[in-house]
């Protein structure tokens, strides 16, 4: 059943995000199609819409997923809402490390904490992988691309800017052979 969106409750949703979400934008993919899904302000097929743009887009990425999706519930006004509620947290979490940031620097405690939150943070980055090959790959070839892409930039340190011009090259090409086959 879907709620209604008000832009309080659309900041409070990318305020808690922007919070509790550690590990940047990646991490944040599932709790965002989670959270928007759930509430039934966004569909699956949107999310992924939504992350493609995202990452087409100059900055960060956990922004510009609040600004599409803020955008996609509200319009402008929710894609300033959004980004505030995204970066607030981060904003005033980071003003107050810099703060004490000399008294805490070198403290093992604190060490610690950063080194446990990093497992969390990984998981929530593969989570986010995983949900979107299964959405996004319906096709052998998209499967191929997947497993390329990702051998060639972890083990051959292929920039992902060539990873993206021949993912996009390929995709052309493969759609032209289909619409081809399909006049005939």
């Amino acid at each position: 059943m879907s709620q209604q969106a008000s832009l309080w409750k659309l900041f409070g949703v990318f305020a808690k995000m922007g919070a509790f979400t550690i590990g940047g934008g990646y991490a944040m993919l599932p709790l965002i199609e989670q959270e928007m899904t759930s509430r039934g302000w966004i569909s699956r097929e949107d999310i992924q819409d939504i992350i493609v743009l995202a990452q087409s887009a100059p900055g960060i990425l956990a922004v510009n997923m609040a600004i599409y999706t803020g955008h996609k519930i509200k319009g402008l006004p929710g894609s300033i809402v959004a980004a505030v509620g995204a970066v607030l947290p981060s904003l005033l979490i980071i003003l107050l490390i810099a703060m004490f940031f000399t008294e805490f620097k070198d403290n093992d405690i604190v060490r610690r904490i950063f080194q446990g939150v990093r497992p969390a943070a990984v998981a929530l980055i593969l989570t986010a992988g995983v949900r979107m090959a299964g959405t996004a790959c319906s096709a052998w070839w998209t499967w191929l691309l997947v497993a390329a892409s990702a051998l060639l930039v972890a083990f051959l340190k292929v920039s992902p800017i060539w990873i993206i011009l021949a993912t996009v090259s390929v995709a052309a090409c493969i759609s032209l052979l289909n619409q081809k086959k399909g006049k005939r």
